[in-house]
């Protein structure tokens, strides 16, 4: 074997082992670290910053990233609004990439505004998709009292739904 077709089995051989070897740091953040991230959300206000530490201690958390514009998310909004009663026991985090406009606007269109345990904010360091490589909206992530994750979810899901997966893991 010559010289440049060793160096070429090693160079292949090298790569070959770099790539199976990185197989762990393909999965999204949120499943490597399967806690709250560190999120700040620009509140309505524009001052204000709600964050991870902002959060009730001891409750649940739906964490919901959506868009003001999407039609799955404006009915979730509606149903959040409908079932605010069998939600109060959860702390319900709204976070968008759309201007503070565009967020206070859907939050007084849906009511939501009028449900203390919902809050609604402005992802200003766009920390959230990428996290949890977001495809779909809505996109909501499930968290237990401790801020342990318990499930994500892409698309529209009945409140009923939400409930109950809380009930489940024990809220």
């Amino acid at each position: 074997m010559t010289v440049q077709k060793r160096f070429f089995l090693l160079i292949t051989l090298f790569f070959a082992t770099a790539a199976f070897a990185q197989t762990d740091s393909i999965q999204p953040p949120y499943k490597r670290f399967p806690h709250l991230p560190p999120f700040q959300l620009l509140l309505g206000d524009s001052t204000t910053l709600y964050t991870k530490e902002t959060l009730p201690k001891n409750k649940p958390v739906l964490l919901m990233l959506f868009s003001p514009e999407c039609s799955h998310c404006q009915h979730t909004a509606e149903e959040i609004v409908q079932k605010k009663e069998a939600l109060k026991g959860i702390q319900i985090v709204m976070a968008t990439l759309h201007t503070i406009t565009q967020m206070n606007d859907f939050a007084e269109t849906y009511g939501l505004k009028a449900i203390p345990n919902v809050v609604l904010g402005k992802d200003v360091h766009f920390i959230l998709p990428p996290f949890f490589s977001i495809r779909n909206l809505p996109y909501m992530a499930f968290y237990k009292k401790n801020g342990e994750l318990i499930q994500t979810f892409e698309g529209s899901l009945p409140m009923d739904k939400v409930i109950e997966l809380f009930k489940k893991s024990g809220k």
